[in-house]
């Protein structure tokens, strides 16, 4: 498969990730882990885990995608690094659900409100549409998380629906709030038809 490229900005670079990406990505997973209650996972995976994860989503036929800027975060002609990365997974196991997706995006603190969340995000829109999905969920980390909710909404996410107090992580207890955004064409045709 090609590797396409979304040129959302002049210095935010959205590409297929590929396993030399996995450090970096690492990287980005543990301080969230860590220091955010964007996951609610406590012990950050291995380099190995996370290669493993990212192994079963490209073979599942999901994109998973990172966002390259330059280093120092000021000009094009800077080496880029890895500043955030996205991947759509499965929704839910039953069969009826295989049209449907859950979409993660990370991105590194020094690089936030920068531009790479949302290439990112619109990024995995677009793959997910091109490769015939219907719906994409964001399942985000407690109602308070301001910014992940703006950002889904400016990429046409609705929220449909908030699980009260179902985490308990950093000394409290997270609401789970659940976003829905349709892909494709708006009707009511089959997979098939799409």
């Amino acid at each position: 498969m090609s590797s396409p490229t979304h040129n959302i900005t002049s210095t935010i670079r959205v590409q297929n990730a590929t396993q030399d990406d996995i450090p970096s990505i690492t990287a980005i997973y543990t301080t969230q882990v860590l220091e955010t209650i964007n996951t609610y996972e406590y012990v950050p995976p291995t380099e190995e885990d996370m290669k493993a994860r990212m192994e079963t989503i490209l073979t599942n036929g999901f994109p998973y995608l990172v966002a390259r800027a330059p280093s120092d975060g000021s000009s094009s002609s800077e080496p880029e690094a890895v500043v955030g990365y996205a991947y759509a997974s499965t929704f839910r196991a039953r069969e009826a659900y295989q049209f449907t997706v859950e979409g993660s995006v990370y991105v590194h603190p020094a690089h936030q409100r920068r531009g790479a969340g949302r290439a990112l995000l619109d990024g995995l829109i677009a793959e997910c549409e091109r490769r015939g999905f219907r719906a994409m969920i964001a399942v985000i980390g407690d109602t308070g998380n301001g910014a992940s909710i703006a950002l889904h909404k400016r990429c046409g996410f609705e929220e449909v629906g908030v699980m009260k107090g179902v985490a308990w992580k950093m000394g409290r207890w997270l609401d789970t709030l659940m976003m829905r955004r349709g892909l494709g064409p708006v009707d009511s045709s089959g997979p098939g038809d799409a």
